[in-house]
C-alpha cells in the first residue's frame, strides 16, 4: 500500500492512550458518538482500544468497526500471537482494519520489562508483525521507549519489521525524555539508513512530561515523519499526548515550512470535540491551553486590548473562526484599558465622548478593583 508523501496522516488516539487517564473511562456508546465526530474532524486512522485488555474494549473496537466507515479502524497488541488473535477478531467488521502491534525497543526495556536480549526481542517483533500481516494488510509497528533506543539497533528493528510487511512503522518517544533536534535526527537517521524506509510511513507518536509532545512530532514531520499520533486536548497517560488542534494549527500557521504538505482536518471543529470530549471525559482544559483552552482567544492586558482593537493581527496569530468559535473575548478587568472599556459600551449601544470617557473610565476602575471580572450588567449600572 503505497502512501502519499505530501499528505501529513493524523492518527487520533483519544479513545485508546486518552482513555487511559484515571477516571476518563468511556462506555461504547460514548465512543461511538466521539469516534463519529473524529471522522467529521477529518482524522485518518482512530485508535479504537485495546481488544485484548477487556471485554468492554474489545466491544468498543466492535461496535467502532461498524459505526465508522471511512476512517482507518485501529487495535492495539502486544507482540503475542493471542492479543493479535483477539485483536483481528475485533476488527473483522472493520472496512480499513490496521493492526497495531509493538514491543520495547530500548535497551532499559528489553533488560528490566523482557528480561530478554536484542536478538531474541528482533524475533518476537517480526513473528508479531507477520502474524499480523496474516489478518490484515496495513499492519502499524510500535518500537516502544525508541526515544531512548540505541540508534543502529532501532534501524535494524524498523528495517526487519518493515521486510515482515509493515506498512507503518511508529518512533514513540514513550516517556517523553527527547529534545526536539534529538527526535528530529532519530527520524532522520532511520531515513537515510533504513534502506526499505520507503515501503512504510513513519509514525511519531510523543508523550508530553517535559512539556515537549508537540514540538517533538513537528520536528518528526519535518525530517520525514508522514504520521502523527495524538489525542484532542492533548489527554493521555501522566502528562498527557501530543494536542491533535496543536499539530494542526501549527501546520496551517507555518504552511510554507511545509510546502506541499497537508491534512484532512477541518479545524473549524476543534472548539465543539475539545469541549465534547472533556464533558464525557471528565477532563476539564486549562484555560491556558493552546487552541482551545477558554483564554486562548481572551485579551485582558489594556496594552494587548488596544493593539487587537487597532488591527487583530498585532496579538493574534489564529483566527478564532478558524477553531470554531465565534470571536474573541475582550475580558474586562482592572488592567483593562480606556479602549477596552469603550468597545464594549459601544457594543451594548452607549456613546461616550472623551471628555466623559475619562470620569466613566476611572469609576471602572475602581468598580474592577473590588470586583475583578467585569459584566455587561456590571456596565449597564456603571453608565446609570
Amino acid at each position: 500500500m503505497l502512501h502519499d508523501p505530501n499528505h501529513l496522516y493524523i492518527f487520533d488516539t483519544t479513545l485508546r492512550d486518552g482513555e487511559q487517564v484515571p477516571g476518563c473511562q468511556l462506555t461504547t456508546l460514548e465512543k461511538i458518538d466521539i469516534a463519529k465526530d473524529l471522522e467529521l474532524l477529518g482524522v485518518d486512522i482512530i485508535e479504537a482500544g485495546f481488544p485484548v485488555s477487556s471485554p468492554g474494549d474489545f466491544q468498543s473496537v466492535v461496535e467502532l468497526s461498524k459505526a465508522v466507515t471511512d476512517v482507518i479502524i485501529c487495535a492495539l497488541t502486544r507482540a503475542n500471537k493471542n492479543d493479535i488473535d483477539v485483536a483481528a477478531e475485533a476488527l473483522k467488521h472493520a472496512k480499513r482494519p490496521r493492526i497495531h502491534t509493538g514491543i520495547g525497543a530500548s535497551d532499559m526495556h528489553i533488560q528490566y520489562k523482557f528480561s530478554s536480549t536484542r536478538e531474541e526481542i528482533l524475533e518476537r517483533a517480526v513473528a508479531a508483525v507477520k502474524h499480523a500481516k496474516s489478518y490484515v494488510e496495513d499492519v502499524e509497528f510500535y518500537a516502544e521507549d525508541a526515544g531512548r533506543a540505541d540508534l543502529a539497533y532501532l534501524a535494524q528493528m524498523v528495517e526487519a519489521v518493515i521486510a515482515a510487511g509493515a506498512t507503518v512503522v511508529n518512533i514513540p518517544d514513550t516517556n517523553g525524555y527527547c529534545l526536539p533536534d534529538q527526535y528530529g535526527a532519530k527520524i532522520k537517521y532511520l531515513k537515510e539508513n533504513v534502506k526499505n524506509i520507503d515501503q512504510a510511513i513513519i509514525s511519531a507518536h510523543c508523550h508530553n512530561d517535559l512539556g515537549l509532545a508537540t514540538a517533538n512530532s513537528i520536528a518528526a514531520v519535518q525530517n520525514g515523519a508522514r504520521q502523527v499520533e495524538c489525542t484532542i486536548n492533548g489527554i493521555g497517560e501522566r502528562a498527557g499526548n501530543t494536542s491533535l488542534e496543536e499539530v494542526a494549527m501549527i501546520m496551517k500557521v507555518h504552511a510554507n515550512q511545509f510546502p506541499g504538505l497537508s491534512s484532512s482536518i477541518n479545524s473549524k471543529m476543534f472548539t465543539h470535540i475539545s469541549r465534547k470530549v472533556s464533558s464525557m471525559m471528565r477532563m476539564p482544559v486549562q484555560p491556558n491551553k493552546a487552541i482551545v483552552g477558554k483564554n486562548a482567544f481572551a485579551h485582558s492586558s489594556g496594552i494587548h486590548q488596544d493593539g487587537f482593537l487597532k488591527h487583530r493581527e498585532n496579538y493574534e496569530i489564529i483566527r478564532p473562526e478558524d477553531v470554531g468559535l465565534a470571536e474573541a473575548d475582550i475580558i474586562l478587568t482592572a488592567r483593562s484599558g480606556r479602549h477596552a472599556l469603550k468597545h464594549h459600551l459601544e457594543r451594548l449601544g452607549y456613546q461616550v465622548d472623551k471628555d466623559n470617557l475619562a470620569m466613566v473610565y476611572e469609576k471602572f476602575l475602581l468598580m474592577a478593583d473590588a470586583k475583578k471580572d467585569i459584566n455587561d450588567e456590571d456596565l449597564h449600572t456603571l453608565l446609570k
